[in-house]
């Protein structure tokens, strides 16, 4: 069976917006994420799929969970990360050309966070 391994990042700002991205093929919102690459581990790859995506500088905080599951045959394991914006700005620079948009998104959990 085929294996793919991804890593995203949550990134929340002050005003509890997390930031999400877009793709051209999509019609729903995400968090940036993305494959890991050879030798790249998932914090470092949940690093560099942010900033490919948003534009943003993030260090990883803690990691959240490990989501497990198949799709169209294919194992899938993405590893979700805290994230905290540490610099940059809103840029576009998905070298798969994928992403479509960028935004800070309004967080509506439940009534304890």
């Amino acid at each position: 069976m085929e294996y793919w391994f991804g890593a995203a990042g949550i990134c929340m700002n002050d005003h509890k917006e997390i930031l999400m991205i877009k793709g051209f093929d999509s019609e729903g919102w995400a968090v940036p994420s993305g494959g890991i690459k050879e030798g790249e581990s998932p914090q470092e790859c949940c690093i560099r799929e942010v900033k490919e995506e948003t534009g943003y500088d993030v260090k990883v905080i803690e990691p959240l969970k490990r989501k497990e599951t198949i799709i169209k045959g294919i194992n899938v394991m993405t590893y979700y990360f805290k994230v905290e914006k540490i610099g940059g700005s809103i840029e576009i620079n998905d070298l798969d050309g994928n992403i479509a948009e960028v935004e800070w998104k309004v967080f509506i959990g439940n009534k304890n966070n």
